[in-house]
C-alpha cells in the first residue's frame, strides 16, 4: 500500500529537485546497474540452479543478486500463495497469500547457495514480521523458499549461525519454507532499478531501506552490494 503511494507520487509529483538532478542520478545509478548486470556471466558453465527469496519490495532485491559473479539472472515475481497466476493488484491486496519474491538463476560452479543466503540476509530486516521498511502486509514478509532438502539444510544452518552472531537484539522471524509455484511479475516490474533509476532511488530512499539496513548490519549492510 505504501509503495502504491510512492509509485503515484513518483509518476505525478516528483520533487523539482529530483527532476533537476535526474540526469545526474540517472547516469550514476544506471551506470552502476549496468555494470552489475555485466558482472553476471552471459552463459553458465554447464549447470544452473535456482534460489527463491522474499525480502519485501522485489524491485530492491534484484540488484544485490545481479551484482554477484555467478548469478545469471533475477526475476521478480510472486510465490507462497495458492492463487494460480496472480497479478500485482491481487498480490498487493494482501489476500492471496503470495509474497513478492525474486527467483535467482545461478551457476553453482561460480557461486554457492550459501553465498546467496549471505547476500539475502544482509539485504533485509529479518526482525520484522509481515513488513519490510515502509511496506506492510504479508506480501512483504521475508522468506527463504527452499527447492530441495539441501537448500533447506543450508537455509536453516545459516539462520542458526545468524542467531548466534547477529548484531541486533530482536529475534529473527524470517520464514524458511518449501517453495510453491513461482509466477513472474509483470514486465514493468522486471529490472526496475535499471529501467527507472531515478524513481527507484527515490522510492528506496523514501522507504528508509538503506538507513535501516545500516542500522541493523553496520558496514556489513547489503553484503557490500546494496548501495
Amino acid at each position: 500500500m505504501i509503495r502504491k503511494f510512492f509509485r503515484l507520487t513518483m509518476l505525478l509529483m516528483l520533487p523539482i529537485a529530483v527532476v533537476l538532478t535526474g540526469a545526474v542520478v540517472y547516469a550514476q545509478v544506471s551506470a552502476g546497474a549496468e555494470a552489475g548486470k555485466a558482472a553476471a556471466p552471459a552463459k553458465a558453465s554447464g549447470k544452473t540452479a535456482k534460489a527463491i527469496f522474499a525480502g519485501g519490495c522485489f524491485w530492491c532485491m534484484e540488484a544485490p543478486f545481479d551484482r554477484i559473479d555467478g548469478v545469471i539472472s533475477t526475476t521478480s515475481g510472486y510465490t507462497g500463495g495458492d492463487k494460480v497466476n496472480p497479478g500485482y493488484q491481487q498480490v498487493s491486496s494482501g489476500y492471496t497469500g503470495h509474497a513478492e519474491a525474486v527467483e535467482v538463476l545461478y551457476d553453482p560452479a561460480k557461486v554457492t547457495y550459501e553465498r546467496l543466503l549471505d547476500v539475502f540476509w544482509h539485504n533485509i530486516d529479518p526482525t520484522t514480521k509481515d513488513a519490510q521498511f515502509c511496506d506492510h502486509g504479508n506480501q512483504y514478509r521475508t522468506a527463504i523458499f527452499y527447492l530441495d532438502g539441501t537448500q533447506k539444510a543450508a537455509a536453516e544452518a545459516s539462520k542458526t549461525a545468524l542467531d548466534k552472531t547477529k548484531p541486533f537484539k530482536n529475534p529473527i522471524v524470517t520464514e524458511i519454507t518449501a517453495a510453491k509455484p513461482f509466477y513472474p511479475a509483470e514486465d514493468y516490474h522486471q529490472d526496475y532499478y535499471i529501467k527507472n533509476p531515478v524513481r527507484y532511488k527515490f522510492y528506496r530512499t523514501g522507504c528508509g531501506r538503506d538507513a535501516r539496513l545500516t542500522e541493523l548490519w553496520g558496514d556489513k549492510a547489503g553484503g557490500g552490494e546494496h548501495k
